[in-house]
């Protein structure tokens, strides 16, 4: 096992003498064994290691947990630092899932320690971590499950690296989760047993416990390895595409500061539209490290701004803003205290069937969509503010905007046309009020106008598979 993992570990540079590790160890079989194969290699090569354990306050055996693995780091005389959080609170308060809170918590948690330490020691800063290669499985699993890029499948990498951070190690990511328990069987350790870990709460359990053990048993043994192998050759090619991208951008680029870059619509367009993609989540990740709530609809709609003449402009997800100026397409990160003033075009993002997406129109008025099949016997909603739509009639990304010029709606099943402007007039709705109602939209065919009437092009029949309900909740 340790000749396996030094290989693994050396292939990718994970360590050299001097180097400070903080290894995260939560009593479970994967991190025990990473303990043991940390410290092992310490006989090796010199580096200086810290174990960091986080009580997250959520199950009854936690305290457990930690007694655990503070008596097994004094026996192997290795730093032990305890965090402990209400990260249910936390979670909360932060709006975000409780195991997002957790790995938030546990991250801030190694980087503290390691700055602390950071000055009795010079070496490179490392945060080890014990995914397995069926972790790897999983969440290439559960990222090809989600519609994820090519970014989302080549799943969990060997080295995670982010400027200004901490490098993130995981000398595990070569041997299977029954090499680790039956190793520490071998040498007669023992470990924690998470029992949450047992249930089908979550997805990733879901596919833990029943799609992948059908894989190896009923499809290819060995299924395990095999996509950690395709993993690979899947982010040797993420890797290709990056080069190429970061070339494209550069022959791309007009304009570039902290705020704001502007593409020549000129080049952009004469590049095939995959390539044209990547370019465009390129200048997101410029301005929006995490590309936060991006979906592949927002970046359908970017590619129209490049073949749609018009100034037009879109807001997306954590203040960026891109709008078609003449021969260019520009993307803006604004300020907080900007981005409500400048709104004029929102993507609507589809979700999956059974899923559903919100988006904000102000601080008290949420826009929510659902997708699911069609049932024959269910009604019709008569809410003024709940409406439901022929999914499949939808063609192209949706939008959230006020009006423009051309617009219309479709009044019968002849597919008759009447402009929004006169539309307005006909419904008496105040003239000063005509330029901020939000409209769902297709291009220039307007779905719905909220508060009023849906365009009868969109609206369920005898045929419908799939619908699209459109809510908005809050606010008058």
């Amino acid at each position: 096992m340790l000749k396996k993992i030094r290989a693994y570990m050396e292939k990718y540079h994970m360590l050299q003498a001097g180097d400070i590790v903080a290894a995260g160890i939560s009593g479970g079989a994967d991190s025990v064994c990473l303990l043991f194969m940390l410290h092992a290699l310490r006989d090796e090569i010199p580096f200086t290691l810290y174990v960091v354990h986080v009580n997250h306050g959520i199950r009854e055996e936690a305290g457990r947990d930690a007694a655990f693995v503070e008596a097994l780091c004094k026996r192997l005389d290795i730093p032990f630092y305890l965090e402990a959080a209400d990260v249910e609170a936390i979670a909360k308060q932060r709006r975000c899932s409780t195991e997002e809170a957790g790995r938030q918590l546990r991250y801030a948690a190694f980087k503290r320690i390691l700055n602390d330490e950071a000055a009795q020691c010079k070496g490179r800063m490392r945060i080890a971590v014990a995914h397995n290669l069926n972790d790897r499985a999983e969440t290439m699993l559960f990222h090809l499950f989600r519609g994820s890029g090519l970014h989302g499948l080549r799943s969990i990498q060997p080295i995670r690296s982010r400027k200004g951070e901490p490098d993130v190690i995981r000398p595990l990511l070569s041997v299977s989760r029954r090499e680790i328990e039956e190793y520490l069987t071998n040498i007669g350790e023992k470990w924690c047993i998470d029992h949450t870990n047992d249930e089908d709460t979550y997805t990733r359990n879901r596919i833990r416990h029943h799609i992948l053990p059908y894989a190896e048993e009923a499809v290819a043994g060995g299924a395990v390895a095999n996509m950690g192998r395709a993993a690979d050759i899947l982010s040797e090619t993420a890797d290709y595409v990056e080069q190429e991208t970061e070339q494209a951008y550069k022959d791309c680029v007009v304009k570039e500061t902290e705020s704001e870059i502007a593409l020549s619509v000129k080049e952009v367009s004469g590049r095939h539209t995959f390539l044209k993609k990547q370019i465009i989540l390129y200048c997101l990740e410029q301005l929006a490290p995490a590309r936060k709530d991006v979906t592949a609809g927002h970046v359908e709609a970017i590619l129209g701004l490049f073949t749609e003449a018009g100034n037009r402009k879109l807001h997306l997800p954590d203040g960026l803003h891109i709008r078609r100026q003449y021969d260019a397409v520009c993307f803006e990160k604004c300020r907080e205290d900007e981005e409500e003033k400048s709104r004029q075009e929102m993507v609507l993002p589809l979700p999956a069937e059974g899923k559903k997406e919100e988006i904000p129109l102000s601080d008290t008025k949420i826009l929510e969509c659902r997708v699911f099949n069609c049932e024959k016997t269910v009604n019709i909603p008569q809410n003024q503010y709940t409406k439901w739509f022929d999914y499949d009639k939808i063609k192209k990304p949706l939008m959230v905007r006020t009006r423009r010029a051309g617009d219309y709606l479709t009044i019968d099943t002849f597919g008759s046309r009447k402009s929004i402007q006169d539309y307005m007039v006909d419904e008496k709705i105040p003239a000063n009020m005509r330029d901020s109602i939000y409209l769902i939209a297709e291009d220039s065919h307007i779905l719905w106008v909220p508060g009023h009437r849906i365009s009868s092009h969109y609206k369920i029949d005898e045929n419908t598979k799939r619908i699209l309900q459109i809510q908005i909740r809050g606010g008058q």
